[in-house]
């Protein structure tokens, strides 16, 4: 009788012990639902925080930036500019792959301070080469643009890449990559940014009732040769067709405006700027790239140009420009290419310290069309890229900048000297000689950057 009470008893108790155990197996959400359990491997990878499921079907990481420039401007003189110090991008985003085939990525901005959305995606890869994407994210239109400011050769993107290649906005979009070519097109509507944007997009619908616009941008790349670690050719076109979008002040909408600084976020004057230009009905943007790299030697180059077609039968305006670039790794690094992306990444590194990068940039853009006198700039700049062996990169450069009489800022700017020698605002008023004119100066930049 003892024996089979002990029995009895040692069962239930393991019968106990089972159901417990089976119990703290569980786990529930914030909202009481039981959810599934999956250990994750958590791992250093090239200094990014990783953590991934053993079978791989999930994947989540930190992506966090920070760039501390400092630039200094000399022989400015018909305006003074303030040398200064910027956190030129301190970003904090969250990536994961959630299944095999589905990812999610959210990018935030807290540069000086000010807080921006800058990617809030959702997209499906079907795992064949084609994806498709929703959410706020950069157009697929210029490949300078749309390359990720870690991997920059220079410390700010040509002067006609910031004046018209588009960047982020809310959209959808489909691309199809190959080996040899690239194929991607979207629709796209208004910019999200920050708080100031948002307000605009509510008043214009509040108290206006206006459609909110929208932009159908296409890219077509095409990789002749060469798919391999050592070279690759890159030619690309793309097209965008764009309506008025209501992420503008109400006051400005129904009117068009292209402005830049010239290769500076430290420098706020706005030398190059067409002020507000009436009466839009829509905008036409061209592209034409033409990149390749050979092991350490990159060359890039892209023509963009803008087209304004106005109501009221007033004749459209022509907008444009181009930049060259070339960069060679001098200890044995090689260039990268992302063929899902079509554009250049993360270089290779030849020694075990790092490797130093020399690029090299010409630059230039036309705002002066018809009735808008907006300026027209050229620039020159030579950088020097040096690489840490994990995840620390110094860049320095020199630029110099060659304005002419009509980049005045909207009329706020000094261009020259009128008849008596007086500094004159006035393009038409100036007397200097003929490339004289236009307020020219030369800047040295410095940033150090690290991701992790």
């Amino acid at each position: 009788m003892d024996m089979r009470k002990t029995i009895i008893l040692t069962a239930l108790a393991c019968c106990f012990t089972l159901a417990n155990a089976q119990e703290s197996e569980l786990r529930l959400n914030q909202y009481g639902k039981v959810v599934d359990r999956t250990p994750l491997i958590l791992e250093n990878r090239d200094g990014i925080l990783v953590f991934e499921s053993k079978n791989q079907d999930y994947r989540l990481w930190f992506d966090i930036r920070v760039q501390a420039d400092a630039q200094f401007f000399f022989n400015e003189k018909l305006n003074d500019i303030g040398n200064g110090t910027s956190i030129r991008r301190a970003r904090f985003a969250t990536k994961a792959q959630v299944t095999e085939n589905w990812y999610g990525e959210i990018d935030l901005d807290f540069a000086n301070g000010i807080l921006e959305l800058n990617d809030a995606i959702i997209m499906y890869d079907f795992l064949n080469g084609l994806t498709t994407r929703v959410g706020n994210f950069k157009e697929r239109f210029s490949m300078s643009q749309t390359a990720s400011s870690r991997y920059l050769n220079f410390m700010e993107r040509a002067m006609v890449v910031t004046a018209f290649a588009p960047s982020r906005h809310i959209g959808w979009d489909v691309a199809y990559s190959a080996p040899w070519f690239l194929a991607v097109g979207g629709i796209h509507f208004q910019e999200i940014e920050d708080a100031e944007t948002r307000i605009y997009v509510e008043d214009n619908n509040k108290d206006f009732g206006r459609d909110e616009g929208y932009s159908l941008t296409g890219k077509l790349v095409a990789r002749p040769f060469g798919h391999n670690n050592d070279y690759t050719l890159h030619l690309g076109g793309a097209y965008s067709y764009r309506t008025q979008k209501t992420s503008v002040a109400p006051g400005e909408y129904g009117s068009a405006r292209y402005s830049t600084r010239s290769l500076s976020s430290i420098n706020r004057k706005k030398y190059l700027d067409t002020d507000l230009i009436p009466d839009l009905d829509h905008e036409q943007l061209t592209n034409i790239e033409l990149a390749g790299f050979y092991k350490g030697l990159a060359l890039q180059s892209e023509i963009i140009n803008s087209r304004t077609y106005r109501k009221n039968n007033k004749k459209p305006l022509d907008f444009g420009g181009f930049y060259v670039q070339a960069s060679y790794i001098l200890f044995g690094g090689k260039q990268v290419y992302n063929a899902e992306e079509g554009e250049f990444t993360q270089p290779d590194k030849g020694k075990k310290w790092g490797d130093i990068e020399l690029a090299v940039r010409y630059d230039y853009i036309n705002l002066n069309d018809k009735d808008v006198f907006g300026g027209s700039a050229e620039g020159y700049t030579i950088g020097l890229n040096f690489y840490t062996a994990r995840n620390v990169k110094f860049q320095l450069n020199y630029s110099y900048l060659n304005h002419d009489r009509y980049a005045n800022g909207k009329g706020k700017l000094f261009v020259g000297h009128d008849v008596e020698g007086k500094l004159t605002k006035d393009p038409k008023k100036v007397a200097d000689a003929a490339g004289k004119a236009g307020n020219d100066f030369g800047s040295f930049g410095v940033r150090c950057e690290i991701d992790f």
